[in-house]
């Protein structure tokens, strides 16, 4: 391979935990992006601290991506089970990049590698030797399908820069093996050595001596690299995009950055994957600069569970600050009761849940869209809702804005739907505009006239107000002069006294649910749904993360000829109905794409229009969606040469 020429490439990266996987990932991704390239990325690791395996997808192109692909172009491995778990997938004229004094490891010397999967791995390899399967072994069978192999001995070549540099404690600084095989990965696609410098100094931003001494290495793998590969290159083979409108956003961060422009001054939490870093970026940048020029602060708070997060955060909500709390199924699920407490007393309050695999603790650093159903029905009675998914990471962003002003203006609960796919992925986004996003907090007042001498005189203010077809009524915050009213978890009249008097409470049942209806009428309908790619009689329908690689597969699609369109449906509840009826009228296949195995969306679609779904793709192994599983599938659906109506899709390492 000399000097192939492409439009994208797909690089993976594996280690140990612990090892510095992320790290070096990072500054791949933040390189490439220097130096003008289109970024996706994904982190997978499983649910301890240290010791079991941890990688790092990332997809880079010259043209804007939004999702991973399986094949890889270039595997980087810093142990052996990267190279035994991944080689598989790595793409004809790709390249591995392995450390050679790890050669002779076998893979039964791998405790993180149980009997299942090695056995796999050695019927895919058709390895029928009685000595071990070893790394030299896999590489004799892997060669075979033209892949390069590039044996680097790691702890020699970290030996040799801290000769090289006269500093004998850098050749203990086993971590800094990641940067070296960062670097050398680097020299294998044309990237400017300039963009690598300058993205090892941001990501070392606050530790300069240590950014240093990163650069100083990289430079001295890469050179040692292009001495010995110089003629295997990677070379994008269109002129690099104009980057100076677009930023490296992490998925953990877009949503946490939206809470702060939102006007969310109250967060509240208990640790749980993979929502736990929502808060701790808010916790990381509690002062901030407010648009007046002032400080102001987000106070977080780390609570003892997950009853006490939402209960807290209601308890901030009451006096009028715009809250929030973040969690995952198994905390959701503890907060159902007093999701229903925020219903029945019309509290604005926006749960980020950031969904996981289930049930129970399930796979807790994995992906799945499992709970919509949940989401839409946790607690006991009836009480409006909304339910708002994210499809990406810049969508997150502004709908962030959003579910705080849908929060505030129906004076309900709003369950933000994201996952960890969203979390756990990186990519390229234009520059987020906090100011396209009005703030809109409602029918709330801070100040009531009621001048009365005597306080046993008082009108007490009417929290609760019937009104013929109003079902907002006037808010303030507890303590507001004059505002006298209460809060129970009972049925109340309109001051929020406990009552049991049947009509009254028909009364309020239908002030409540009534703000549905407000709120399909109100909420537009680019809000409830986004339609992609124009009209056809062949409409995908999804929602959430999916939305990437689903958009991925349109773009290739499109290239041969074959246009299908997707509707992806934001609003989940209250349902969008009537719109859905008039987008999906002249579609003769409807194909549901998601990442669980009941096809929840399928089952609303189901009882909301009244229509089946005629192909369901799932996917539900804790692995995102990859855009060429869906292509492959689609391309089957398109040719009828599928007649399975259920899929499932299975790919992940």
């Amino acid at each position: 391979m000399t000097d192939k020429a492409v439009n994208e490439i797909t690089w993976v990266i594996g280690g140990a935990q612990g090892s510095g996987v992320d790290s070096a990932a990072n500054i791949f991704c933040k390189t490439c992006a220097e130096d003008g390239l289109y970024i996706f990325g994904k982190r997978e690791y499983y649910s301890n601290i240290k010791g079991e395996h941890s990688y790092f997808t990332v997809r880079v192109s010259n043209k804007q991506i939004r999702s991973h692909k399986e094949s890889i172009d270039i595997l980087v491995s810093f142990d052996a089970e990267t190279v035994f778990r991944h080689a598989k997938d790595v793409s004809t004229n790709g390249i591995i990049i392995f450390n050679s004094e790890l050669i002779e490891t076998s893979i039964n010397e791998i405790p993180t590698l149980d009997e299942d999967a090695q056995s796999e791995i050695i019927e895919y390899f058709n390895y029928n030797g009685s000595e071990p399967f070893t790394i030299k072994k896999l590489v004799e069978n892997i060669q075979q399908n033209s892949i390069k192999c590039y044996g680097i001995p790691y702890y020699q070549l970290l030996k040799n820069f801290s000769e090289h540099t006269n500093n004998p404690t850098l050749s203990k600084l086993a971590r800094m093996i990641n940067v070296l095989a960062l670097s050398i990965s680097l020299s294998f696609i044309n990237i400017n050595r300039q963009a690598l410098s300058r993205a090892i100094n941001y990501i070392f931003r606050t530790k300069p001596k240590i950014a240093e001494i990163n650069i100083t290495a990289a430079e001295y793998a890469y050179n040692y690299s292009e001495q010995r590969f110089q003629n295997n290159k990677f070379s994008f083979n269109e002129n690099k995009r104009d980057f100076s409108n677009v930023i490296l956003v992490q998925g953990s961060q877009s949503s946490a950055l939206g809470k702060i422009v939102a006007g969310c001054r109250f967060q509240t939490y208990y640790p749980i994957t993979p929502a736990s870093e929502d808060s701790e970026f808010l916790e990381s940048n509690q002062i901030i600069e407010q648009m007046d020029g002032k400080k102001g602060s987000v106070l977080v708070m780390q609570t003892e569970d997950e009853i006490a997060a939402i209960t807290m955060a209601i308890g901030g909500a009451l006096t009028g600050t715009r809250t929030s709390t973040a969690t995952s199924g198994p905390g959701f699920s503890l907060m159902a009761e007093a999701l229903g407490w925020a219903g029945i007393n019309e509290v604005p309050l926006v749960v980020s849940l950031y969904q996981r695999a289930g049930p129970s603790t399930g796979l807790p650093t994995r992906h799945e869209q499992g709970d919509l159903l949940f989401a839409i029905n946790a607690g006991h009675g009836e009480f409006p809702r909304i339910v708002f998914a994210s499809g990406d990471i810049e969508e997150s962003f502004y709908d962030t804005l959003k579910v705080f002003n849908f929060a505030d203006v129906f004076q309900l609960p709003v369950i933000h739907l994201l996952d960890k796919a969203i979390a756990s992925s990186i990519m390229t986004c234009k520059n987020f505009d906090p100011n396209i996003i009005n703030i809109n907090r409602g029918y709330f007042i801070t100040k009531i006239d009621n001048k009365v001498q005597d306080y046993n005189k008082l009108e007490h203010f009417k929290r609760f107000e019937l009104k013929e077809n109003e079902p907002i009524s006037a808010r303030t915050p507890i303590g507001t002069e004059n505002g006298i009213f209460w809060n129970t978890g009972d049925e109340h009249n309109e001051e929020g006294h406990i009552i049991e008097d049947p009509t009254v409470r028909i009364k309020m049942m239908n002030k409540r649910m009534n703000k549905l209806d407000l709120i399909l009428q109100t909420i537009s309908d680019e809000d409830k749904t986004l339609s992609y790619n124009g009209n056809s009689d062949i409409v995908i329908t999804s929602w959430g993360s999916t939305k990437g690689a689903i958009l991925d597969t349109l773009d290739e699609l499109n290239k041969e000829g074959i246009k299908i369109q997707f509707i992806q449906i934001k609003l989940l509840n209250p349902f969008p109905q009537q719109l859905l009826k008039k987008l999906l009228h002249s579609a003769k296949t409807i194909i549901n794409i998601e990442m669980n195995y009941s096809s929840q969306l399928a089952k609303l679609i189901k009882q909301n229009l009244q229509r089946d779904i005629d192909y369901e793709i799932v996917k539900y192994n804790g692995r995102p969606i990859a855009c060429d599983e869906i292509y492959r599938v689609i391309k089957e659906i398109v040719n009828n040469n599928i007649d399975k109506r259920r899929i499932v899709l299975d790919y992940g390492s």
